[in-house]
């Protein structure tokens, strides 16, 4: 049969699309390079030509999953119309949108990348999340020191500590997964209301704004966030749709 070409740009993608339902239905660690290039159908010469080895797999595969999450969300981050409070305000809100239209699905993500055989495979993803992100972040930080809304003397501190208050909200969640019941759950959404007020708090603070000035959350988010873990798939999902942005 006639050699099939593809552009480079396409067999990439199928490169990524294959190590991404390889690493998740199986783990990062159990799945090696030859089940990738065999899942593929194409030669090791050929996934040597777009990859040098697992690990720049592993990073393009990261930094695709950080540009699909920001290509959601950067309309209101780089809307100009809005001050910088307002942009802030918009990015949480869209995020959480996100989260709720795509919950059960994210929940099923969570409980697959947080297994120890993806903990390398989830922490990259969120450094790339973060690379991306904490650029914006900081830009943003710095347009409203500049106008007087904010107060802070280091917007890059700001914007990195923003991005780990996020991300330190997933030992909770680690713990909502493995609840059986609805009190456990209830123990949970508690745990994480209180987390994110403290969290939101804090911003404010560093920010120096009135308390309650940066929205992480809104009544009534949290729980129904949380409760799309009893409608999460048990099966193990196919690929990630986007990278994890914080927990909240």
């Amino acid at each position: 049969m006639p050699r099939i070409v593809k552009h480079p740009e396409l067999r990439r993608g199928e490169l990524l699309d294959c190590a991404q339902r390889l690493f998740l239905m199986r783990g990062y660690d159990n799945a090696s390079l030859n089940d990738v290039i065999a899942e593929a159908g194409v030669s090791k010469g050929a996934f040597y030509h777009y990859f040098a080895s697992k690990e720049a797999l592993l990073e393009a595969l990261a930094e695709r999953l950080a540009q699909q999450a920001l290509a959601e969300v950067r309309g209101v981050l780089e809307d100009r119309s809005l001050d910088a409070l307002a942009r802030l305000n918009a990015f949480l809100l869209r995020t959480r949108q996100r989260k709720i239209e795509h919950a059960a699905a994210e929940w099923a993500l969570f409980a697959t990348l947080l297994r120890p055989e993806n903990l390398v495979l989830f922490h990259r993803i969120n450094a790339a999340a973060s690379a991306v992100f904490l650029p914006i972040l900081a830009e943003i930080v710095r347009d409203g020191v500049k106008d007087g809304s904010f107060d802070t003397f280091d917007p890059e501190g700001v914007a990195e500590m923003f991005m780990q208050l996020g991300n330190a909200t997933h030992g909770i969640l680690a713990r909502a997964l493995a609840s059986g019941d609805a009190s456990e759950m209830n123990k949970a959404i508690r745990a994480l209301e209180r987390r994110i007020r403290l969290y939101a708090i804090a911003l404010d603070r560093l920010l120096g704004l009135p308390d309650g000035s940066v929205r992480l959350t809104e009544p009534g988010y949290l729980r129904a966030v949380m409760k799309a873990r009893f409608k999460a798939p048990d099966a193990r999902p196919a690929a990630p749709t986007r990278a994890p942005i914080g927990a909240c």
